[in-house]
């Protein structure tokens, strides 16, 4: 059970947390809700907040349609309609379409997503159903107000109002041109009183028209006159005006009493879009520190801060245009406590500050401005003492103020206890407080709890050192400048840097000479010892990071050198299948030519004719199959053009259809050998290529021109 310090939460500028998140939402109610937001009671409470906020945001990240939660408050409608006698007023009903549909979008959104199982289940305390919209509906137009044919009564009224109007008008147009011809009128011939339209008359003349004086103006020269006939036409849309509102009123009370049944639903709406308000407004306010979901750790208390920041110094840099520097440093059974030593101005207070605001926001539900990789564990207890908390009201110094608070730890320190400590130590005499610090330290490390400690006393260092489950650590500083570099180091203690800094802000040498007269010796120098540490550090952890660069170019181009060593092993494979057809062919041609030479020293002189006829084949088959190969390869050549230039293609018409016919001049499709169609049978056609004839497909034939003219045999 999580125990919230008031104290704690103001140290670490968490009700600025609040206050964003309180301005990004739009009712009421989840302004309330969210100006009281604090720690949950239980690991498993910030979890579920946790992922319904990241479900949200992934799917603003997506770009889904989700429906727009713009809406008013339902809270006086379900109050009136649980009074059985009243009635809602035509804004309330309003209120009551808008949410209704709004609903519906969401039922029907959750319904095509089913990755989002925790806003679906929120959702799904509603029902879709259209009877509320449709009710409505038949009441109120597109522009939400009362339709004319809401009822047969309404429709008759207004319809004679709009009559009666117009022949008001017309009476009244007429009135103003007659006392005009008598000129008993001014430049301003008419005016409005008791919403009628009156003729503005000089009082001289008053007496001369008919009608009802209605009033003068201020100095009396005036008399505003409602002309005879419209008097009774005025008293009757007085009337009609008045049965207007009232059968308005019984039609939004009839409506009222239907919406009554629905009372449940409509509260679910109310309960529904006041969460999913929360809700969105953790998630814009998300969205604007870039924060995301940790791993969550419910084995022990190890914490793990990847690439973390401060989110209102992210938002103040932002601002700004200035970059903010991330951190990353863990806090586990090992280390459980990390004390961090060096100069002001550093980044001590707002690194102890970042570990603390995040885990408080961790456990309060929301999102947190670090990577994805980082791990958060429960406390129970977040406890700090940041800055100088005087009081003149309860008259206690900085240092009875942290005494107090130190005793108030003493009682809540556990296992589970975060305890985050800013210039631990100071406020008294710097031999005896540290003296006094040294012990407290010891004591809560006995206590087994979690924390940041930052201080300058050279003690508390030393005993960090000494303490299996505590370590030291430091800002590192720009070697030369001593300009921060806002980096945590953890395993070495910071100097102050005292005489480095007092000197770079021009106090003079002699002083600072003197200065250090005064101190123990050994203490500057280890002073000085952690000081050339640190500088070391710094060059080291510059080296570092170009050497990590300096690698990581390696590593890209190695894995380029892969890729095109890849890419040119599989153009050397498929040339080197290419070769290997096209010397099978060879081979293959080779052998039948020693076939035929040898057949020939076999039989010389011997059937000639047959030979120079086996010849012509051969010839003609190599030609096909070198045809064969050279169309496959521009066919290749061609496909791999189209690929690089797609908009340069250019298609070669198709060869004309004719039908084949005996006599007709044809080629086979795969070589360019011209023969003639000596017979046809069927789908099949015999075909001469010289003195070689063969029976081919006549879908495997390509016509060329007519039938060609037989010669005259001599």
């Amino acid at each position: 059970m999580y125990f919230f310090d008031e104290q704690t939460a103001k140290d670490l500028e968490f009700d600025e947390i609040r206050k964003l998140i309180v301005n990004a939402c739009q009712n009421p109610t989840a302004k309330e809700r969210m100006s009281q937001l604090s720690p949950f009671g239980s690991i498993e409470e910030a979890s579920h907040s946790i992922e319904q906020s990241h479900e949200l945001l992934s799917i603003r990240r997506l770009g889904l349609r989700f429906p727009r939660l713009e809406f008013s408050e339902l809270l006086k409608e379900i109050r009136l309609l649980g009074i059985k006698s009243s009635s809602l007023d035509i804004e309330g009903v309003v209120r009551i379409y808008d949410a209704t549909r709004m609903v519906n979008d969401l039922l029907l959104f959750f319904k095509i997503e089913e990755e989002y199982p925790l806003l679906k289940s929120l959702v799904k305390q509603a029902h879709y159903t259209k009877d509320i919209s449709k009710a409505i509906e038949k009441v109120l137009d597109k522009s939400m107000q009362i339709k004319d044919d809401a009822s047969e009564d309404l429709l008759y009224i207004r319809n004679r109002i709009k009559s009666v109007k117009k022949q008001v008008n017309k009476n009244f147009e007429k009135a103003v041109r007659q006392a005009k011809s008598q000129g008993f009128v001014t430049d301003i011939s008419e005016n409005v009183i008791d919403n009628r339209r009156v003729l503005t008359i000089v009082s001289t003349f008053k007496r001369q028209v008919d009608g009802n004086i209605m009033g003068s103006s201020k100095t009396g020269s005036l008399s505003y006159i409602e002309p005879r006939a419209n008097e009774m036409l005025n008293k009757e849309l007085d009337q009609l005006i008045d049965d207007e509102r009232i059968e308005v009123r019984r039609i939004i009370k009839e409506l009222t009493d239907y919406l009554r049944a629905y009372l449940p639903l409509i509260e679910s709406y109310q309960s529904i879009l006041c969460k999913l308000d929360e809700i969105m407004a953790k998630v814009k306010f998300a969205e604007r520190i870039k924060a995301n979901k940790p791993k969550i750790n419910i084995k022990n208390q190890d914490t793990f801060l990847h690439e973390a920041f401060h989110p209102l110094l992210y938002l103040t840099n932002n601002g700004l245009q200035k970059t903010t520097k991330s951190q990353s440093f863990n806090l586990d059974s090992s280390r459980r406590i990390i004390v961090i030593s060096g100069p002001n101005a550093g980044g001590k207070s707002i690194t102890l500050k970042t570990m603390g605001l995040l885990q408080m926001m961790f456990q309060s539900g929301l999102l947190v401005s670090a990577s994805p990789k980082s791990s958060f564990a429960w406390f129970d207890y977040i406890l700090s003492d940041i800055g100088d908390n005087q009081s003149i009201e309860n008259q206690l110094s900085t240092y009875s103020y942290r005494l107090q608070r130190m005793k108030f730890f003493l009682g809540k320190t556990s296992p589970k206890t975060l305890l985050l400590l800013d210039e631990f130590g100071t406020g008294s005499d710097p031999e005896l407080g540290g003296a006094l610090a040294e012990v407290f330290f010891e004591t809560i490390y006995r206590k087994g709890c979690y924390g940041v400690v930052t201080t300058h006393y050279s003690n508390i260092k030393l005993r960090a050192a000494k303490l299996e489950e505590a370590v030291n650590a430091n800002m590192l500083f720009n070697k030369e400048t001593l300009e921060p570099e806002f980096e945590l180091e953890i395993g070495q203690p910071g100097s102050s840097f005292t005489f480095e800094v007092a000197e770079m802000n021009g106090i003079p040498r002699p002083i600072l000479n003197a200065a250090k007269n005064k101190i123990n010796r050994k203490k500057l120098d280890l002073d000085q010892l952690i000081a050339d540490l640190q500088k070391d550090k710094s060059a080291v952890y510059h080296l570092k990071t170009d050497l990590e660069h300096a690698q990581k170019q390696a590593e890209e181009a190695k894995e380029s050198f892969k890729a095109k060593q890849k890419q040119y092993e599989t153009r050397l494979e498929t040339q080197q299948k290419l070769i290997e057809s096209n010397n099978k062919y060879l081979n293959h041609g080779k052998k039948m030519e020693q076939f035929i030479a040898s057949f020939e020293m076999k039989a010389k002189g011997k059937n000639q004719d047959l030979f120079a006829e086996i010849r012509k084949y051969i010839s003609i088959e190599k030609t096909k199959i070198l045809d064969a190969e050279r169309i496959r390869l521009e066919k290749e050549k061609e496909l791999e053009r189209q690929r690089k230039a797609p908009k340069n293609r250019k298609y070669k018409a198709k060869a004309t259809e004719q039908p084949i016919v005996i006599g007709s001049r044809v080629k086979l499709k795969t070589t360019k050998q011209i023969g003639e169609v000596l017979a046809l049978e069927g789908e099949e056609a015999t075909v001469a290529f010289g003195v070689f004839k063969t029976k081919v497909s006549l879908s495997k034939l390509v016509f060329i021109d007519g039938v060609v003219k037989k010669r005259t045999k001599k």
